[in-house]
């Protein structure tokens, strides 16, 4: 009984960095910093109701969120299967960000609270 509630327990908490589904070549990624307040308003808005999206569990979901906002695009701070995506990243400053990626190529970079609007119909398209 401990192991089925364990096991349960480890499939309905959805963890910041690990992938929704293995099986996506879609990821999103977020660019944040905790002592961003664009950053903690997108997460008053909007993060519960993505967490909770059938679009959520389609995608790789990871999130970059350094206690420091100026941090946010150190290479330290990116996992290492997702650090050709920091190279690609224009201009490496703002936040929050949200980045489609898709067969490792960056296919949406959106910055800014309301963009994560553009970052939802930009990733409608790519799951049809």
């Amino acid at each position: 009984m401990k192991r089925r509630a364990f096991l349960l327990a480890g499939l309905l908490s959805p963890a910041a960095s690990a992938p929704a589904s293995a099986a996506s070549d879609i990821s999103v990624i977020y660019v944040g910093g905790q002592d961003c307040s664009y950053c903690t308003m997108w997460q008053n808005r909007y993060r519960a109701a993505w967490l909770a999206s059938p679009s959520f569990t389609q995608v790789q979901w990871i999130e970059i969120d350094p206690p420091r906002l100026r941090d946010a695009y150190r290479e330290r701070h990116w996992p290492v299967a997702f650090r050709s995506v920091l190279e690609q990243v224009p201009r490496k400053n703002g936040t929050p960000r949200f980045l489609v990626v898709q067969g490792g190529r960056i296919v949406s970079n959106q910055l800014g609270v309301t963009a994560w609007e553009v970052t939802l119909a930009d990733l409608k398209i790519l799951l049809g």
